[in-house]
């Protein structure tokens, strides 16, 4: 099958009302294992992404700024931006830095652990968004607009690329807590249901715990299985009286068979007390700890999109006491993200795994509350590894002081674009009719920047 018949046979689908169902899923199983069955060959099979949520300092982590120090206490031209509070001058970040690896990519001594993998970061220090404010900005990342009601980037990753394996979602969140007015970040919304996020909270780590009514302790897996075949066959016949375009049903239906399946390969994938003594001692104990190796564990079984969010509200969101809370969540990240590149790396999957990083915005170089920092929109920093991108290598810049994206600037939607492109997927061509308009992740704006990829 040629790219070109197999997205046309999709939106013919989606214009249906159908969207992919049962048959259209099918046709993209293995997708990247298949270059012909994506747009042009993809670099990377699977996404990690790891968000920082409330967002944090790139200047911080990734991004000298000798200004700052320099201007401390200041607000020269250039650092008079507006802000959504009222901000004072310049506030030097205290943390030294050193040049890593055979690429001498400059890393803050906030990361010693994650700076050995210097020559794999491909660092973008010019990302720029729209809104100061953490919903707007936390849709726009996640879901590439800030309406609402819109499907999140795992949703049409999962849509345009499938799964690898039947028995696993395509796209799982993993976050601690029960963060219910997060859901529609990894809503599906008009997808079909099944690419919805399936959310997992491992704030308890026994599978049993973790994912609600994972075992049926009321019936055997055989009574199980024919009471499921039952009710798949009184809803392929209400399915086939509607004209086999009802993309709600088409989702329940699949749904019920991956749920039926999780309950043997979930327990598998989802426990850690699996792993060897020292890699759980290599990641570490930290929710988010555990978060890198049950990606780990995911991917390397077949999941297409992982998400980890650090933490559940907005532990980035350093108002006030900036320097004590960075240094705390630095320590608490550098160990584990580490771990995973390493892992990664080890068992061979860095090289078609794409890691990302990043929050929802930055922070700004100027003052709040005197010890802390605003949201800051205008510029902030991302990375990423792996997965068909260029490592060891700086992309773009900022401002003297970190404040704005001044040179090959890059917006959410650039983001999404890369992503997908390293999936092997022209973000123009993945679209989905609903209500009158064809929609797609990066709406009407997007691009590549080519300096990035391998």
């Amino acid at each position: 099958m040629t790219d070109s018949s197999l997205f046309s046979r999709r939106d013919a689908l989606a214009r249906m009302g159908g969207g992919l169902g049962m048959l259209g899923l099918a046709s993209t199983i293995n997708a990247a294992q298949d270059p012909g069955a994506v747009h042009f060959p993809p670099k990377a099979k699977r996404v990690i992404h790891l968000f920082m949520n409330g967002g944090p300092f790139g200047p911080d982590f990734l991004d000298p700024k000798p200004a700052l120090t320099k201007f401390n206490g200041q607000r020269p031209a250039g650092a008079d931006l507006r802000t959504e509070r009222q901000t004072g001058g310049l506030m030097a970040s205290p943390y030294a830095y050193k040049q890593h690896g055979q690429s001498g990519l400059p890393v803050s001594e906030l990361l010693p652990k994650l700076a050995a993998y210097a020559d794999d970061l491909c660092v973008l220090r010019s990302c720029h968004t729209d809104n100061p404010n953490h919903g707007p900005a936390l849709l726009l990342m996640n879901n590439g607009t800030m309406t609402e009601r819109v499907p999140s980037m795992g949703s049409w990753m999962s849509y345009g690329l499938g799964n690898e394996n039947q028995n696993l979602p395509s796209y799982v969140v993993l976050c601690p807590g029960r963060p219910v007015r997060f859901s529609i970040l990894w809503s599906s919304a008009f997808l079909p249901a099944q690419h919805q996020g399936v959310y997992i909270n491992h704030s308890q780590l026994e599978p049993g715990q973790m994912i609600p009514w994972l075992t049926n302790k009321r019936l055997p897996r055989s009574q199980q299985r024919r009471q499921l075949d039952l009710i798949q066959e009184l809803n392929q016949s209400h399915l086939a009286a509607r004209g086999g375009a009802d993309a709600s049903l088409n989702g329940r239906i699949q749904s019920m068979e991956t749920a039926f399946r999780m309950q043997s390969a979930a327990t598998d994938a989802f426990d850690l007390n699996l792993e060897p003594q020292p890699v759980r001692e290599l990641y570490g104990t930290s929710h988010f700890s555990n978060g890198c190796l049950m990606a780990r564990r995911l991917v390397e079984r077949g999941v297409r999109f992982v998400q980890v969010y650090y933490g559940n509200g907005q532990p980035w969101d350093t108002h006030s006491n900036h320097d004590t809370s960075t240094r705390r969540l630095a320590a608490d990240i550098d160990r584990p993200i580490a771990a995973l590149l390493g892992d990664l790396k080890q068992r061979g999957m860095l090289e078609d795994t794409l890691v990302v990083w990043g929050g929802e915005f930055g922070r700004t170089p100027v003052s709040e509350n005197g010890n802390g920092r605003d949201h800051n929109p205008h510029g902030f920093l991302m990375w990423m590894a792996g997965g068909g991108v260029k490592g060891g290598m700086s992309y773009g810049e900022s401002d003297d002081f970190g404040f704005r994206a001044a040179h090959k600037r890059m917006h959410i939607h650039d983001i999404h674009a890369t992503i997908l492109h390293l999936l092997g997927v022209d973000h123009e061509r993945l679209t989905y009719r609903y209500a009158g308009r064809d929609y797609r992740l990066t709406d009407v704006h997007g691009r590549v920047p080519r300096a990035i990829l391998a």
